[in-house]
């Protein structure tokens, strides 16, 4: 229990500490030391102890005083820590909450189940219609229309989503120079397909960036690493909450390494319903189609998410769209409308991330391995022509 005669003493120096603080704008210089000098004295004379084991931290009489108050009637501090510390575990839960949601939602079904942008059937169909004159893409919902899905978590406004720009932007990667141009890498790796053998690397996604890496290397004279890190198998098990989190932290290292890296390319298998079959005809082959992924770093309803950050959304849009119009010009039915979501998804890695959402459980490995051929082709295009 508090001693009543420490309260009573300090509410008496306080009282005089008022009495003296309210006389002292009207004194002069020599005045006001005075006043300072007597209240001091009465730190001194009252409470001896507390006053002289505290004076080297003085930096100030107001802040003795009002430490010394909180000291006995402590509550304003424990309200400040206790609000500071709930807002802390709330960020944190949050923070985990939407790692976790990142890390599973860009699949391409909706929490019905459904196919999202299940209408780009008609699109493929109706490809002939779509012009991709840098007239027509510089109308936004000409534009909306015919290229994205927009998840319902979010949105984009006509000046993050203009046509003109996002095509005039420059693609074009530096062939010279040695070191590797492009780091492809799975933040899912252990995604399997159709016909995949358990344990065989070579045919999961992590074997299909093998083949899209050889065909870049050695087709198109691009050098490519393909970096096989695992961030989705937490002590031997399948765990995505944290993919994303743990590769945020190797990713940046390879391109510090690498400095003469210019495009990072996320490779993914999607997830559907297990009677949807992401597939297309080119040249006579069965070809998985594609999907490019961007995140915004907001949602409807809360706006820009400030701890997901990523000052290179305009590039990464600029990239996918003209990746689009690439795919719709020369292998129409091959890439599904762009997916834009909330959140960041290690988009903000470089100005040229792509990540590529190519065919899904449903698919074969051969059907996965042609549609590298046309992806690869398709990055020689933007990259390089």
């Amino acid at each position: 229990m508090i001693n009543r005669v420490l309260i009573a003493t300090i509410i008496i120096i306080f009282c005089i500490y008022c009495l003296v603080k309210s006389c002292m704008a009207s004194k002069n210089e020599f005045q006001s030391e005075i006043c300072e000098e007597l209240v001091s004295m009465s730190g001194k004379v009252f409470l001896p102890g507390l006053y002289f084991a505290n004076e080297e931290r003085i930096d100030s009489l107001d802040e003795w005083i009002v430490n010394q108050i909180q000291s006995v009637f402590p509550i304003g501090r424990y309200v400040d820590g206790k609000e500071k510390s709930e807002i802390e575990v709330e960020d944190r839960e949050t923070y985990e909450r939407i790692m976790a949601m990142q890390a599973n939602d860009e699949n391409a079904i909706d929490a019905e189940g459904n196919l999202i942008g299940k209408d780009d059937s008609l699109v493929t169909q109706n490809v002939g219609v779509i012009d991709t004159s840098v007239e027509k893409m510089s109308d936004f919902e000409y534009l909306l229309a015919n290229f994205y899905t927009v998840d319902g978590s979010t949105m984009i406004r006509s000046d993050e989503l203009n046509g003109k720009e996002l095509l005039g932007k420059d693609m074009h990667i530096l062939k010279s120079g040695s070191g590797p141009k492009i780091l492809i890498y799975h933040t899912h790796s252990q995604e399997m397909f159709a016909d995949s053998i358990q344990g065989d690397a070579s045919t999961s996604i992590v074997g299909i960036g093998d083949y899209l890496t050889d065909l870049l290397n050695n087709k198109y004279h691009i050098n490519t690493m393909h970096h096989t890190g695992v961030y989705d198998l937490i002590d031997g098990k399948l765990d995505r909450s944290r993919a994303y989190d743990l590769a945020k932290g190797e990713i940046p290292k390879i391109l510090e390494d690498n400095p003469s890296i210019e495009v990072v390319i996320d490779l993914h298998r999607d997830g559907v319903g297990e009677g949807t079959h992401l597939v297309t005809n080119i040249n006579g082959k069965p070809t998985a189609q594609i999907m490019f992924f961007n995140g915004l770093s907001k949602t409807r309803a809360n706006g820009d998410i400030d701890y997901l950050a990523n000052p290179y959304i305009q590039d990464n849009l600029a990239f996918s769209l003209q990746m689009q119009v690439a795919a719709y010009n020369h292998y129409p039915g091959f890439a599904r409308r762009i997916y834009l979501r909330g959140y960041r998804y290690n988009m903000h890695f470089a100005p040229r991330c792509l990540l590529v959402e190519a065919g899904a459980q449903t698919n074969t490995v051969q059907e996965m391995k042609n549609a590298m051929d046309i992806l690869a082709e398709l990055l020689n295009i933007v990259l390089n022509e």
